[in-house]
Formats: structure tokens, C-alpha cells, sequence
């Protein structure tokens, strides 16, 4: 596992990371121009924080109600063990399945937190059946509606490093 935390950030790194959250298709020369540098050290910049992976990746962010997921579930799930096969068989299956759009491992009551979308209450009644109930090592599953979502955004970015 890559440790992050050595990289440190000054104004313009976190300048440019507020850039690409706002819209990841800026032009290098439109970002330098926003930021009053030239675009050599923009790409410079923008490259480094790549490579060292606090930019993991481009990807769109797509709107769950335009595809006709309606709802929204968060599903509490407890294993029959803790161990490392049995956590591994479980979070294999679970990335197989298309709705499951997060998956958390979590220290508490239940050992995951996963977040599915649904078209509607009978398409959870599928998942549930088809993937849930025959997700390895599950014990109890906990299911809860959300009604509507309130924040969906980016981490805050750090401060800068003087």
C-alpha cells in the first residue's frame, strides 16, 4: 500500500487539484491561465500528483436519476467471521455485483457498509435475492432506504505546505 502522507502539497498543487475537481477536462493551457503559471510547469505539476497517486484517476461522475436509479439502499452486512478468507471470499463476490456502487469494510456492529443504486423497490427485491442473500459468509443483512441525498462531493482538499 502506498503511503500518501509523504507528499507534500503547496499552493499550487492544491490550486490545480481544486481546478480538476471543478472540471477534470480543463485544457494544460486553460489551467495555466487560471493559475497565472506556464503550462510546462502546470503539466509538470500535474503529472507529479499523478504519479504519486493523489489524482488516482479521470472518470465522469454520473447522474443516478438520468439512468433511472430511482432509489438509493445502504446495506448493513455481518459475517460469520473475521478472517482473512472469509473477508476475501465475501469482497470478491460483492465487486461482482453491477448496483453496488460502494463497499466499505467497517470497525463496529456490522463488518460492511454497501451503498447500491435500485431502479425501484421490486429491482432491490431482485438484488437482494439474486446477490445479497447469496453473498458468502453473510449472517444478517440489514437493509435501509435513503430518500434522498443530501451531499455528494469531492474530500476537502489540505492546506498547503509553506
Amino acid at each position: 500500500m502506498q503511503d500518501y502522507s509523504k507528499m507534500k502539497l503547496d499552493a499550487v498543487d492544491i490550486a490545480i487539484l481544486a481546478a480538476m475537481q471543478e472540471n477534470a477536462r480543463i485544457t494544460i493551457s486553460d489551467l495555466a491561465d487560471r493559475l497565472h503559471v506556464v503550462a510546462s510547469t502546470c503539466q509538470r505539476r500535474l503529472t507529479r500528483l499523478e504519479e504519486n497517486g493523489v489524482i488516482q484517476q479521470y472518470t465522469a461522475l454520473l447522474n443516478e436519476d438520468a439512468l433511472g436509479y430511482e432509489a438509493g439502499v445502504v446495506v448493513q452486512i455481518a459475517l460469520d467471521s473475521q478472517s482473512e478468507t472469509a473477508l476475501n471470499a465475501f469482497e470478491c463476490a460483492v465487486v461482482e455485483i453491477p448496483e453496488v456502487v460502494e463497499c466499505h469494510l467497517m470497525a463496529g456492529e456490522s463488518d460492511y457498509l454497501v451503498r447500491l443504486v435500485v431502479r425501484d423497490m421490486r429491482d432491490f427485491e431482485r438484488i437482494h435475492k439474486a446477490h445479497l442473500s447469496r453473498l458468502p459468509h453473510v449472517t444478517r443483512i440489514q437493509s435501509n432506504m435513503a430518500l434522498r441525498r443530501i451531499v455528494r462531493k469531492s474530500p476537502p482538499l489540505p492546506n498547503a505546505v509553506e
